[in-house]
C-alpha cells in the first residue's frame, strides 16, 4: 500500500490537505495530512520556539510509526514543506521511495527556506525576528497575511473568495527559526526519485523548466537527472485547494513512476546560440571589461543603444551573452544603421540578482556616455526577456538624455513565484511616472502564457499614462525568435523595431 505524507507550507497546517487526503483514500492509498509543530489550529506562543530540525523529527516520527504494510511511502512537500520532507528523507533513505514537490522551489542543502519564499515582507520579518536575542522564542513568530493579502499572494488569483476567506480564518504564525535554518546535508535523499508539480499559474511550467535547462541553469540542472519527473498543472500555488482532484491525481501518477523527464541531452545545441536571423555582415568591436561597442561608419558622435539581456544566466556559461549570436547580431545591425551598438554582461545570474545587474547597467550606461564618439544626450534602452524587469528603474524617473526604451519578448512583472524585490524592478508599477517617454514593445505570437500575463498587464496599466507606446506584432513567433523563428515576418519584425528606436532618437 502506498502511504502520502502530506506536508504543508507557511502558516498552514494538516487541513489544507482535507480534500487531496480524500480523495487519495478512495483510491485506496492512505493520506496522512501533517500538522508541523506550532502550527496547529490552537498555536501558541509555547510552541513558536520551533525550527526546521523540530518539523524534520516531526515527519520522522510519522515515519517510524507507519504500518509495515505500506511499503510505498511518498512524502510531498508544498512551499516551504519541501524542506522538512527533503530533511526527514535524508534521515529515513530506505524507508522513503519519492519526494513530490508541489509549486515549491529547489533549495539546497544548506540554504534555508527564505532561499524559495517569495514574499519579500515574510523574509524580512523572519530575518529579523530571529536574529534578534532580545525576543524570547515565543515572540519570534512571523504574522500570517491577512485576508486581503492572501488574496495578493503569489498565485492566489484563482482561489475562491471562500478559500481565501479560510486560509485568512485559519492561518497562524509561523516561527521564524523554521525559515533561516539551512537545510542539513540531504545525503542518501539525493537518490531517491523525485516527481515536480509545476502550476502554471503561479509561473512554472516544463517549457521554462527545459529553457533554463538550456541555458545550463545549475539549480534547475537537478532536475535532469535520472529518476526525476514533471507534472504540470493549470491553477495557482495552492493546487489543494483550487484542483484537488487533479493533484490528488498526479500525486498517484507521480507515485507510480509517471511524468515528464527533462534530458539535457535531449535538449541539444541551446537554442539562444542559433544564428541572428538577419545577414548582418561582422563589424569589429572595442571590449572594455563588461561593455563591447559597434561603432558606425560615420563622423562625429554617434546616438547609442544598449541592449540589455534576459537570465537568469549561470556565472560560468560560456559563451556570455554578450558573444552570442542574437547581441552581436543587433549590435552589428544598429552600426550599420548609423548607430552605436553596445552589448553588456550584467550580474542577473539569480533571481534575486536584479539589484547587481541594475549596477552593471548603470555603469556601462555611464562609460558609453562619456565615450568622445557617443553622443552622451542620445540614448536608448533596449531590453530582451527578463532582463526587462531592469527598465523600471528608467520608466520610474526618464533621464533627459534617454530617448526610448524598447522591450523584446519582455517579462515586464516579476512572475508571482519570483522573490520580490520591494516593488523596484516592476515596469507595471514604474510606467505610471514614465511620462511621454518612447517605448517600443516587440510581442511575439507565442510567447509563454505566464510570461505574455505581464505584457498584458503592462499594456493594461499604461492606458492610463503619457507613455509613448508603440506595440509590434511578431506572427507565429517564440521567445528568443531571433535565434530559432528565421521567418520574413520576424525579419521584418526586427527592422521595424530598430528603425522605430532609430526613428526616436533623431527627434
Amino acid at each position: 500500500m502506498t502511504a502520502f505524507l502530506l506536508v504543508p507550507g507557511t502558516f498552514t497546517g494538516g487541513w489544507i490537505w482535507d480534500q487531496v487526503g480524500e480523495l487519495l483514500g478512495k483510491s485506496g492509498s492512505s493520506a496522512h495530512a501533517v500538522t508541523l509543530t506550532g502550527l496547529g489550529a490552537s498555536a501558541d506562543p509555547a510552541g513558536a520556539d520551533t525550527d526546521l530540525t523540530t518539523h524534520i523529527k516531526d515527519l520522522v516520527r510519522i515515519i517510524d510509526g507507519l504500518d509495515p504494510a505500506e511499503t510505498e511511502v511518498v512524502l510531498v512537500g508544498h512551499d516551504y514543506g519541501i524542506l522538512p520532507v527533503l530533511g526527514a528523507a535524508a534521515l529515513r533513505p530506505d524507508r522513503v521511495t519519492r519526494i513530490v514537490n508541489v509549486d515549491a522551489g529547489l533549495p539546497r542543502e544548506g540554504e534555508p527556506a527564505l532561499v524559495i519564499e517569495p514574499d519579500q515582507a515574510v523574509r524580512e520579518q523572519a530575518v529579523s525576528l530571529a536574529s534578534d536575542p532580545s525576543d524570547g522564542p515565543g515572540s519570534r513568530v512571523v504574522r500570517p497575511p491577512s485576508a486581503e493579502e492572501w488574496r495578493q499572494r503569489a498565485g492566489s488569483a484563482d482561489l475562491s473568495a471562500e478559500a481565501v476567506e479560510e486560509l485568512a480564518r485559519r492561518a497562524v504564525p509561523q516561527p521564524a527559526d523554521t525559515l533561516v535554518q539551512p537545510l542539513p546535508p540531504l545525503g542518501a535523499a539525493a537518490h531517491i526519485p523525485v516527481a515536480g508539480v509545476l502550476c502554471s499559474g503561479n509561473g512554472s511550467s516544463i517549457e521554462l523548466v527545459e529553457s533554463l535547462v538550456g541555458m545550463g541553469e545549475p539549480r534547475v540542472m537537478t532536475l535532469t537527472r535520472p529518476g526525476v519527473t514533471l507534472f504540470e498543472l493549470p491553477t495557482g500555488h495552492w493546487p489543494m485547494l483550487s484542483a484537488p482532484a487533479a493533484l490528488a491525481d498526479v500525486l498517484r501518477r507521480a507515485a507510480a513512476g509517471e511524468g515528464h523527464h527533462v534530458s539535457a541531452e535531449a535538449a541539444g545545441s541551446p537554442a539562444h546560440l542559433g544564428p541572428f536571423l538577419l545577414d548582418v555582415p561582422p563589424r569589429e568591436r572595442e571590449r572594455d571589461g563588461r561593455v563591447d561597442l559597434y561603432f558606425p561608419d560615420a563622423e562625429g558622435p554617434r546616438p547609442a543603444v544598449v541592449l540589455v539581456h534576459g537570465g537568469p544566466v549561470p556565472p560560468d556559461a560560456r559563451p556570455t551573452p554578450r558573444d552570442w549570436p542574437t547581441f552581436v547580431g543587433y549590435a552589428g545591425y544598429l552600426a550599420s544603421r548609423g548607430a552605436v551598438g553596445v552589448t553588456l554582461d550584467h550580474r542577473l545570474h539569480g533571481l534575486g540578482d536584479y539589484a547587481a545587474a541594475a549596477a552593471d547597467l548603470a555603469r556601462a550606461i555611464e562609460r558609453v556616455r562619456a565615450d568622445p564618439r557617443v553622443d552622451g544626450e542620445r540614448v536608448a534602452l533596449w531590453f530582451f526577456s527578463a532582463g526587462s524587469l531592469l527598465c523600471a528603474d528608467w520608466l520610474g524617473a526618464p533621464p533627459a538624455w534617454l530617448r526610448c526604451v524598447a522591450a523584446t519578448y519582455p517579462v515586464l512583472s516579476p512572475l508571482p513565484n519570483w522573490p520580490g524585490t520591494g516593488g523596484r524592478f516592476d515596469p507595471v508599477q514604474a510606467v505610471w511616472t514614465a511620462g511621454p517617454l518612447p517605448f517600443v514593445l516587440s510581442r511575439v505570437e507565442k510567447e509563454r502564457a505566464e510570461i505574455d500575463a505581464t505584457v498584458a498587464e503592462f499594456l493594461h496599466a499604461a492606458e492610463g499614462t503619457d507613455l509613448r507606446l508603440e506595440v509590434i506584432p511578431v506572427p507565429d513567433a517564440r521567445h528568443g525568435f531571433e535565434a530559432v523563428d528565421h521567418t520574413d515576418p520576424a525579419r521584418r519584425a526586427v527592422e521595424r523595431a530598430v528603425r522605430t528606436v532609430l526613428g526616436h532618437l533623431e527627434e
